[in-house]
């Protein structure tokens, strides 16, 4: 029997409450994998990392309070979803650009995504970020696993 998949492109987040493979391609980005085992659904939000050195600063806290708004209403939908769910469990996941503008954005995006989950009472398990090789991720919420390959 094959796994459904459905695909979620940057910028995006998928919630579903059925046996499904969520998968993204994590090219300077990162993916915030949200699940509740006793509920056995959850949600992915795919972000990209991309930083323009050309911009102002403010442009870059505009891009980072966008990010967060994506990763607000990810949270609001799953739990809109699964009313039922007391348990959610967070990973993130990323792949790091190897331009070193790019390092100091990607972490502060990784910090202020760990800071907003522990505030909205999700726990977090070990992060998942290596810089190199462009990464898929694939995620099953129903199961809680999450698996990425170069």
């Amino acid at each position: 029997m094959s796994q459904r998949e459905i695909q979620v492109p940057p910028d995006r987040f998928e919630v579903t409450t059925e046996d499904v493979l969520l998968t993204s391609e994590l090219d300077s980005a990162l993916a915030v994998c949200v699940y509740d085992a006793e509920e056995q659904a959850g949600a992915l939000l795919h972000l990209r990392c991309i930083v323009r050195a050309a911009r102002p600063a403010d442009v870059t806290d505009t891009t980072l309070a966008t990010e967060m708004l994506l990763l607000d209403r990810c949270l609001a939908a799953l739990r809109e979803t699964m009313p039922a769910a007391r348990h959610l469990q967070a990973r993130i996941v990323a792949h790091l650009a190897d331009a070193p503008q790019a390092q100091p954005y990607c972490e502060t995006m990784l910090a202020m995504a760990r800071h907003y989950l522990a505030d909205a009472g999700v726990r977090l398990l070990p992060d998942d970020i290596a810089p190199g090789v462009p990464r898929t991720l694939r995620f099953r919420p129903a199961m809680g696993w999450v698996h990425t390959r170069v």
